[in-house]
């Protein structure tokens, strides 16, 4: 089986609360290796149009919001099966169902404050990791 990518953000709420090296730390541990990563601040326009696909639902104002609360890091992930084992390795959106042991059971606060971001398809990981990254980024 060959490489394959996916593309994560550690959210504001973990950024806040310190919890960025320890993330890449349990990344890397599962076998990730880092692409491209950055440090930055969205915009209110680069939250809503990257969660466009959510604009209809009632949570999109809140979520755009908290994704400008704060910094995130931003990252492309290579591994065999990439998306699939990094689900795994964040666990469930509510961290509260996570499995012991994923970055989310150990990180997050909530559903909403959930600490990681992580691509559900490798489609939506290009187009994802090609929201965020020039080809220029990535080696």
């Amino acid at each position: 089986m060959s490489k394959t990518t996916t593309f994560t953000m550690i959210k504001p709420d973990a950024v806040k609360n310190n919890f960025t090296g320890k993330i890449i730390d349990h990344i890397l541990n599962a076998g990730f290796t880092i692409k491209a990563m950055k440090f930055m601040w969205l915009t209110p326009q680069q939250a809503g149009s990257f969660y466009a696909i959510h604009k209809e639902r009632p949570f999109y104002n809140d979520l755009v919001e908290f994704m400008t609360s704060g910094p995130i890091v931003a990252a492309i992930l290579e591994k065999e099966n990439a998306v699939e084992d990094f689900r795994k390795t964040i666990g469930a959106t509510d961290p509260q169902k996570a499995e012991a042991g994923t970055i989310r059971n150990l990180y997050a606060k909530n559903i909403d404050a959930n600490a990681m971001h992580g691509s559900d398809s490798d489609e939506n990981a290009q187009i994802e990791s090609g929201f965020f990254f020039s080809q220029f980024e990535k080696y």
